[in-house]
């Protein structure tokens, strides 16, 4: 009899352990889904890192001289020099085309 409560005392103590480490706080499961939550921010940074780059970019540019504040004003504001003509070009729609 003692045998047997001895070896159900083992076993749960051991079933207890197995919970800790496949479900419980820091297991297996815990861990792998911590890891892809890594990789996610990995590849979110790295997106982030690109684009910071190309912004970084962008100011070195517009710091660096007034063609590339030109083409940037051109480009967002409309901006027109002095003596120069503006032309504005508009596709046709089907509803102008049809109309005799």
């Amino acid at each position: 009899m003692n045998r047997r409560v001895a070896v159900a005392i083992l076993g749960v103590m051991l079933t207890g352990l197995q919970y800790r480490f496949w479900i419980g706080d820091g297991g297996v499961y815990e861990t792998g889904r911590q890891r892809v939550a890594v990789e996610a921010r990995i590849a979110d940074n790295a997106k982030l890192q690109l684009r910071n780059a190309a912004l970084q970019a962008e100011v070195e540019d517009l710091r660096a001289g007034g063609a590339a504040i030109e083409t940037h004003a051109r480009k967002s504001l409309g901006m027109v020099k002095r003596d120069e003509t503006f032309f504005l070009v508009v596709k046709a729609t089907a509803d102008d085309v049809a109309k005799p």
